[in-house]
């Protein structure tokens, strides 16, 4: 018999913005009692949403129940900056590109990932706000980014993909800032309203079959010929489990020594008022990732919650999964600072949320997929690109789990798995000092 005592729970720091803007969701439905299932999944973010989605297709008759430590949209899922990325999107490299074959297999597996999102989406009404397929810009606010903006061109036309370059009027036109010295436009990528997005597929599953139960962290994991997952108030026993938690693997001993967790940060400002609407002017809906990786990302939202803009930069690496509110404090006067230089016509506009979400990234940018146990399946480390690589994992990991097979499975489980890392200190000395050198070169991208 395997025990396994989850060794820690989730802790986010600060709001959740993207839910806190929604209604209030109904109350809770924790598990309680004892419950027997075909199929469980344990995880509510992306790759856990995807995941039962995609069984509740393949065995339309069986019983999945889905645990989620928090409340849907509370952890990682409601607090990315809600970009579906589906060209490559290293956040290691200078200019997101890598290997020219590697590139061309992960933008084919984005794709996948990104379209049955996209079948999720139209199939609950999810399109719109919550899923919109504009594309993105890379933006470029000095010279360096710019050229790193026109070397990722390149890549791009290697790869046979469309882009264009926008200069610096355009981006003018479409931000409302000067800020910005060239971007580079590509059409494949969706912009979400993340909470939104994750909250409608939550709600779309349930049925007599489906069940989601939020509040319900798993705290033991026992095999016995069936898994059993034990909660503070439940208990569920299924042959097969999809554990779909991201760097939380960790926790309940698989990839220990493996994964590298990561914050990164955002913040959110009041709704703007109709005068400072017209003061900024450009368009009511964008989003911009930086020419630089560790640049800032900024987004105009207009719709639930009224019209915001948000901000995201700066990452550190932290092995705990935890971070202080201290901590959100200190990086909020970095986001005011790109804030005020980008917009300096909107002087006087508050942030009303600040936060801090987690990552999960390998060493050699691989996920940790596949069977790790007998009938329990990992779909986690999602390098930074949680939405759409996510949602890829939590799929192919229930195909996998279901004896289904196709060409991007076998891609997938034939990646290497993820590298060990150095020591505990000597990992977190030398991503620290590599986050803050490269958060330094960015320069004015940041």
């Amino acid at each position: 018999m395997t025990s396994i005592e989850v060794k820690k729970l989730p802790v986010d720091p600060g709001p959740a913005a993207w839910n806190a803007l929604l209604p209030e969701p109904g109350a809770a439905r924790p598990l309680e009692g004892a419950v027997t299932a075909d199929w469980l999944v344990i995880g509510a973010g992306f790759a856990g949403l995807a995941a039962a989605r995609r069984l509740s297709l393949l065995h339309p008759g069986d019983r999945i129940v889905l645990l989620e430590a928090r409340r849907v949209a509370e952890g990682p899922a409601g607090r990315n900056s809600g970009f579906m990325v589906d060209l490559p999107h290293d956040l290691t490299s200078d200019d997101y590109g890598g290997a020219l074959e590697h590139d061309l297999a992960q933008t084919k597996a984005n794709r996948a990932g990104i379209g049955f999102a996209r079948e999720t989406a139209e199939a609950f009404g999810l399109v719109g706000e919550a899923f919109a397929p504009i594309g993105k810009t890379n933006a470029a606010a000095t010279e360096k980014g710019h050229q790193h903006n026109l070397d990722y061109a390149q890549h791009l036309t290697s790869m046979g993909e469309t882009h264009e370059m926008l200069d610096a009027q355009q981006m003018f036109e479409m931000t409302g800032t000067r800020y910005y010295r060239s971007g580079l436009y590509t059409p494949g990528a969706v912009i979400l309203q993340p909470a939104l997005f994750v909250r409608g597929v939550a709600q779309g599953i349930v049925s007599n079959r489906v069940s989601v139960h939020e509040t319900s962290p798993v705290t033991w994991l026992d095999w016995a010929g069936d898994w059993v997952a034990t909660t503070p108030n439940g208990q569920v026993t299924a042959p097969k489990v999809i554990l779909a938690v991201n760097g939380h693997a960790e926790s309940f001993g698989f990839f220990t020594g493996q994964l590298m967790h990561v914050f990164t940060y955002a913040s959110m400002t009041r709704v703007l008022t109709s005068e400072e609407q017209a003061r900024l002017g450009g368009q009511r809906q964008w989003g911009v990732t930086p020419a630089d990786p560790l640049g800032s990302t900024v987004r105009r939202v207009s719709g639930t919650g009224g019209d915001r803009i948000v901000v995201r930069n700066r990452f550190t690496y932290d092995p705990s999964m935890e971070v202080s509110e201290a901590r959100i404090r200190d990086v909020a006067r970095s986001h005011d600072r790109a804030f005020a230089a980008r917009f300096p016509m909107l002087g006087g506009v508050s942030m009303a949320y600040r936060w801090g979400g987690r990552l999960c990234l390998s060493r050699n940018s691989v996920p940790a997929f596949g069977e790790v146990a007998p009938g329990l399946y990992a779909a986690c480390c999602q390098n930074g690109l949680g939405t759409a690589k996510g949602t890829l994992a939590g799929m192919l990991a229930a195909d996998l789990a279901s004896g289904e097979s196709s060409e991007l499975l076998d891609w997938m489980l034939a990646e290497a798995p993820p590298q060990k890392l150095p020591p505990r200190l000597i990992a977190q000395l030398g991503a620290t000092a590599v986050l803050r050198w490269g958060e330094f070169r960015a320069g004015r991208e940041l």
